[in-house]
């Protein structure tokens, strides 16, 4: 009888092992140790078995039923943990989200190659700078509001012997100069880096990124400047946006001007379709930055005859033209330096 309950057990054993379905398994379960189970009416017969035997068979008795319900709850547990993990291969996968470029590189890219189609070269200059190609060369007065420590982030090391002390360079106008001392004309650069000011607010940030246009050959003239500004202007911002030029003061261009851009909410009108006026730019022009002819003393000032050559010059804030540009809702500048997701997806 013994070797009947052995035979049970390893059949069992069988049966719980090959099994796949929860509904199968409590079928085995009750097969085993229902009230009409093979377990159930083995048990029974022990008191069929030789009183000699019987202290035997009851041990062996209990070690099957302890096995055998030991693996059917494993198997069940296994079973369970298997039904949830379970998923269809066939089934589409969830699509990534995929990063992308932040919007001043791209920005600096459109900006490149709006100027490369028409013949600029970039060029790249030292963001740490000396004094004389951020001020002096430029035609900066030694008691200019600019050169003060309050307006401009001096480095503390030593100064050059010849170019002065050391600083973050204010603007890319520094290019100008470096340019012109490293090549002859005909020059035709865009030099697009990132300067410091000490200034922070919706519209200004201590780092910010600039791009200035030179161009320095013969016979150039504010006619030149006029058309690449509009070139600029459709290429970049739209077909129907215009530039106009007012007169202004800069140290190193003369004349000066600054730049202003036709409103893209109103089409440069001031009012719009309902008759009121425009919110946005009061008069239907928007101001995007400074340029004007390079300044006689700054060609002379790098070797440049100003009597056979003449040249034009122009710089604008990346960020500040891109938050412009048709379409952008960028209420504050700092934004575009912020991880707000609300912001970095309008890209």
């Amino acid at each position: 009888m013994k070797e009947d309950l052995i035979n049970l057990k390893n059949q069992a054993i069988a049966r719980i092992t090959d099994v796949t379905d929860l509904n199968e398994l409590e079928q085995i379960r009750i097969d085993l140790f229902g009230r009409n189970g093979k377990f159930t009416l083995s048990s029974k017969e022990i008191s069929k078995v030789p009183a000699e035997e019987k202290k035997q068979y009851g041990i062996t008795l209990n070690e099957v039923k302890n096995t055998l319900e030991e693996l059917i709850a494993q198997k069940k547990n296994d079973l369970t943990n298997s039904a949830r993990v379970w998923f269809d291969p066939t089934i589409p996968a969830v699509k990534s989200k995929l990063g992308h470029l932040h919007m001043v590189t791209r920005a600096i890219d459109e900006i490149s190659n709006v100027f490369e189609k028409i013949g600029f070269t970039r060029v790249k200059y030292p963001e740490v700078e000396y004094d004389y190609f951020a001020f002096e060369g430029l035609n900066f007065p030694e008691n200019h509001p600019a050169r003060d420590d309050w307006e401009t982030f001096f480095v503390n090391a030593p100064e050059h012997s010849k170019h002065g002390p050391m600083l973050l360079t204010p603007h890319t106008s520094s290019g100008q100069i470096r340019e012109m001392l490293s090549n002859k004309p005909p020059i035709r650069m865009i030099n697009i880096a990132k300067c410091y000011r000490r200034q922070s607010d919706v519209s200004h940030v201590a780092m910010f990124h600039q791009f200035e246009g030179l161009v320095v050959d013969t016979n150039i003239s504010v006619t030149n400047l006029k058309g690449t500004l509009d070139y600029f202007a459709k290429t970049f911002f739209g077909p129907n946006r215009a530039t106009r030029l007012r007169p202004y003061h800069f140290q190193f261009t003369e004349p000066s001007f600054e730049v202003d851009i036709s409103c893209n909410v109103c089409n440069g009108t001031g009012r719009i379709s309902s008759g009121s006026v425009c919110k946005l730019c009061k008069e239907g022009w928007l101001e995007i930055g400074g340029a004007g002819m390079v300044h006689p003393n700054v060609l002379t000032n790098c070797g440049v005859d100003p009597k056979v050559y003449s040249g034009f010059a122009f710089g604008w804030g990346v960020e500040r033209t891109y938050m412009m540009k048709s379409g952008l809702s960028v209420p504050d500048i700092r934004l575009l330096y912020s991880s707000d997701l609300r912001v970095l997806e309008q890209l």
